[in-house]
C-alpha cells in the first residue's frame, strides 16, 4: 500500500510539471511574460455561478524610480528586472529594459526602448501585446497627456485563467518610448490602473 501511494504521488507531480520553455529570439517579451506567469497559480476549482465581474480597487501609492524614470504601482507590489532574471549579464539599462510585478489578482509589465525623435509609440504597443495570448478590444484610444503621445487598448488574454482581462498602453517621453500592460480579474480595472500609473510617471525630461 505504501509503494502504491508513492507511485500515485509521483504521477501527480509529473502531470502537474510545467513544460520546458522554448526560447524564441524574436519574442523576448512573450518569453518574459511566460517566465513570470509560470510562477503564478493557475489551478482553480470548478467555476461556480458568480455575479458579473466588478472593478477591483488598486491603491497606487507605490512609486518605482530607476533608469531615470518613475511610475506608479500598487504599494504591496514591487517591480523586478525581467531582463536581469533572463540574463544576469544583460540587465535593464536607460536604453532598454523590461520590468514586471504580480500577485494573485494583478500582473503588470513595463518596458521601454530608446527611440530618439519617435512621435508614434504604437510600435512598442505592438511588441508588448502578445499576439499569441492577447486580443485587443475596440479601437485605440489616442491622447496627448502632458506633451506625451499616449495610446491605450483594452485586452482579453489567455495568458492565465485567473486574470482574463487587461489593458496595454504605450507613450513617448524624451528620447524613449515606454509600454505598459496589465492582466486583471475584471474588464474595467486596467484602464483606471494605467491612468493612475501614468499620473505619477516622469522621465526626467
Amino acid at each position: 500500500m505504501r509503494h502504491f501511494l508513492i507511485i500515485f504521488l509521483l504521477l501527480i507531480l509529473t502531470s502537474c510539471s510545467i513544460p520546458s520553455k522554448t526560447t524564441t529570439p524574436n519574442l523576448p517579451v512573450g518569453d518574459a511574460v511566460a517566465t513570470t506567469l509560470a510562477s503564478m497559480a493557475t489551478n482553480t476549482p470548478a467555476p461556480l455561478p458568480t455575479p458579473l465581474p466588478t472593478a477591483t480597487p488598486f491603491d497606487l501609492k507605490g512609486l518605482f524610480c530607476e533608469y531615470q524614470f518613475c511610475i506608479g504601482h500598487p504599494l504591496d507590489m514591487a517591480f523586478y528586472d525581467v531582463s536581469a532574471q533572463q540574463n544576469a549579464g544583460s540587465p535593464s539599462t536607460y536604453s532598454q529594459g523590461i520590468l514586471a510585478t504580480y500577485n494573485s489578482t494583478l500582473f503588470i509589465q513595463v518596458m521601454w526602448q530608446i527611440a530618439p525623435g519617435a512621435a508614434d509609440p504604437q510600435f512598442l504597443l505592438d511588441l508588448i501585446v502578445d499576439s499569441g495570448l492577447d486580443t485587443r478590444l475596440d479601437s485605440l484610444d489616442v491622447k496627448l497627456i502632458r506633451d506625451m503621445n499616449v495610446v491605450y487598448t483594452p485586452l482579453t488574454t489567455t495568458a492565465t485563467p485567473v486574470l482574463p482581462y487587461g489593458g496595454a498602453a504605450a507613450w513617448t517621453c524624451g528620447d524613449r518610448v515606454f509600454a505598459w500592460k496589465a492582466y486583471t480579474p475584471d474588464e474595467t480595472s486596467a484602464a483606471g490602473l494605467f491612468e493612475e500609473a501614468l499620473k505619477r510617471f516622469n522621465c526626467n525630461q
